[in-house]
């Protein structure tokens, strides 16, 4: 079992950043691609970014492509997303989610973020206009 923690939330004005982590604990975080997935009120859960289990291969929304960048730090077992010239349509609840890959270079597209092993609490990111 792997919990998962995500931190790093806010409210910030449109135009600045921030920096979210997911910590995992409980597992062998190695074996896992890790994604962020985020859900606004009112609308479908959409997928943001995704990252391999060895960090070598990275995959965006084109809604984030060039703002956001998804990074891991196994030694620490954490995942980060820096967040950079935020809109207000990036207010939602983030969430990180793993999956289990057999590469560790692999880490799929949106509709493979559709599902996943395990999922935190989330995060609030609001960004005021």
């Amino acid at each position: 079992q792997v919990q998962l923690v995500e931190s790093g939330g806010g409210l910030v004005q449109a135009g600045g950043s921030l920096r979210l982590s997911c910590a995992a604990s409980g597992g062998t975080f190695t074996r896992y691609a890790t994604g962020w997935i985020r859900q606004a009120p009112g609308k479908e859960r959409e997928f943001v970014a995704a990252i391999s289990r060895s960090g070598g291969t990275t995959y965006y929304a084109d809604s984030v492509k060039g703002r956001f960048t998804i990074s891991r730090d196994n030694a620490k077992n954490t995942v980060y997303l820096q967040m950079n010239s935020l809109k207000p349509e990036d207010t939602a609840v983030y969430y990180c989610a793993i999956r289990f890959m057999n590469s560790p270079l692999l880490v799929g597209t949106e509709d493979t973020w559709d599902e996943y092993d395990y999922r935190g609490q989330g995060t609030q990111v609001t960004v005021s206009s």
